[in-house]
């Protein structure tokens, strides 16, 4: 009987690759996950549908592939969609059957139907590009209404880059991405850093139910610095390979075999100078061998002025950065990303570029799908509090009481940090300290006000009631001499997986006495 595997998924959709990864909730380790006729090679999806009509026939991935060369492909295949997802200002195909939205559902539908069944998902992490955030998640919060996962959360696609890296967070980083239709560059500055929390995923679903708009976890993307990019990628460096031997000719079948030794060639193992045979098919169907090398693989790149034109994109990208005040000196790394930056003249390119900087090369396809699980530790168990908890103390200098807060309304829990408070007594030789806990009321309640006899709304809010637990308070005993003005006890409070509020409790002598169990937060 085949193992089952019960963890998290995570679905990378791209222009021209979609990537699968799945990690198991008992590994550190992720696997790509293999579906036969639609992945090309484990985890790899290409990004394509064919959709039939009136037969409803679809088809995804590999199986897509094999039917674009029919005679119908200009109504029933479809690619390079997904850049259109969320994006109203690029055109579509008007004689495709599908619109770009449709065709991502189909194909994500069909993928969803076809993980193999040994993969029990519990949770789900999808990527979205950061240029069209909104009205892309807009699409996939629609689309995973149907999906059956507990919980559904979205990264944004430099950020899950970033992460697979691991580029501190708070840093400023450059990613150039060459796929397979397009080439990106942007700089972005990765969330967190310089005491702020760092990017968690957010949250679409979360124990079944929908939450993408009312979690209280704010859309937390990369800020987009500077962004270029054009419709030029890997499959036109196909056809231009397929031009340099038999010029104007764009059969199926010699575009694959170009992309085939054009992948060979992107792999430092091979030498310069060897020459490695190709068989392609020319006008009259016949199949004729061709020789290319690493030498004429450059040569035709650099007289398509590839070069020249990413130059062109890399200019443009720095001055918007210089815009805002951000110089290549400011970057922490330059990522790579996409099939097309693992070829050597390119990583030599940016490399003479840029040459002060350090290049990040990552696994060029999966890097995001992985980047995207590394960042589930943060969706598994958080929740979101929905009353803010508060110790109650004494003002001697007012003689009253007040309430301290110790977490705030709208924070994630379990606690990644222990909320530190250190007390002092309020009279000479206290031995006995009370931690008496409240919470605010669930919502704030805003004043009705009368103008000219009709009721209003107060602009400002009135404070947040504290209602103090109808539990026993926790008594603390301390040993050593208790002074007025004088530190004695330190605190330390957390909220657990199971919503338990516990509290640590050390003299000022740092001397253990005690953790405690102050009571469940529902």
């Amino acid at each position: 009987m085949e193992e089952c595997l019960s963890g998290t998924l995570a679905i990378d959709l791209g222009n021209t690759n979609t990537v699968i990864a799945f990690q198991d909730q008992k590994d550190i380790n992720s696997v790509l996950v293999e579906i036969p006729n639609i992945t090309s090679s484990p985890g790899i999806v290409p990004t394509a549908v064919w959709f039939e009509e009136p037969s409803k026939i679809a088809k995804i991935g590999i199986s897509a592939l094999k039917m674009r060369d029919n005679s119908t492909s200009d109504l029933f295949f479809h690619s390079n969609f997904k850049r259109l997802i969320g994006n109203p200002v690029e055109k579509t195909n008007q004689q495709n059957i599908l619109n770009p939205n449709e065709c991502g559902e189909k194909f994500f539908q069909i993928l969803w139907a076809n993980i193999p069944h040994k993969y029990e998902i519990k949770r789900l992490v999808l990527t979205a590009p950061i240029d069209t955030y909104k009205g892309y998640r807009e699409w996939l919060v629609n689309l995973c209404e149907e999906v059956t996962v507990d919980e559904i959360a979205l990264v944004d696609e430099p950020t899950a880059a970033s992460l697979g890296v691991s580029v501190p967070f708070g840093s400023k980083i450059m990613t150039i991405d060459i796929g397979g239709s397009t080439i990106d560059m942007n700089i972005v500055k990765i969330d967190g850093g310089e005491g702020r929390s760092g990017p968690i995923a957010e949250l679409l679903k979360f124990k079944g139910n929908d939450v993408s708009s009312i979690s209280k976890q704010k859309i937390r993307c990369a800020e987009i610095i500077g962004k270029t990019g054009s419709k030029i990628g890997g499959k036109d460096i196909d056809q231009w390979i397929i031009d340099y031997f038999i010029p104007g000719n764009n059969y199926v079948s010699n575009l694959l075999k170009a992309e085939e030794i054009k992948c060979k060639l992107s792999s430092s193992a091979i030498k310069y100078e060897n020459k490695y045979p190709v068989k392609l098919h020319n006008e009259q169907n016949q199949e004729k061998e061709f020789y290319l090398s690493k030498e004429i693989f450059e040569k035709i790149l650099i007289e398509n002025n590839f070069l020249n034109h990413l130059n062109s994109l890399l200019k443009d990208l720095l001055n918007q950065a210089r815009g805002k005040f951000c110089t290549v000196d400011d970057l922490n790394s330059i990522v790579l990303v996409g099939g097309g930056t693992q070829i050597p003249l390119i990583k030599e390119w940016i490399t003479r570029k840029i040459s002060k900087i350090q290049i990040k090369s990552p696994p060029p396809i999966e890097s995001i799908a992985l980047g995207a699980l590394a960042m589930t530790p943060g969706v598994k168990i958080k929740d979101i509090l929905n009353k803010g908890l508060s110790i109650r103390l004494f003002n001697k200098r007012e003689q009253k009481h007040f309430w301290h807060p110790i977490f705030c309304k709208g924070q994630t829990w379990p606690t990644e940090n222990s909320f530190k408070l250190i007390l002092q007594p309020s009279k000479n030789n206290q031995k006995i300290f009370e931690i008496i806990i409240g919470e605010t009321q669930k919502e704030r309640a805003f004043d009705v006000i009368f103008e000219n006899g009709l009721p209003k709304l107060s602009e400002v809010q009135n404070e947040e009631e504290v209602i103090k637990w109808d539990k026993k308070p926790l008594k603390i005993v301390l040993k050593n001499k208790t002074n007025i003005g004088e530190d004695n006890l330190k605190l330390f409070f957390k909220v657990t997986k199971s919503a338990d509020l516990l509290v640590k409790c050390f003299d000022i002598e740092d001397e253990f006495l005690g953790e405690y169990n102050l009571g469940n937060i529902f």
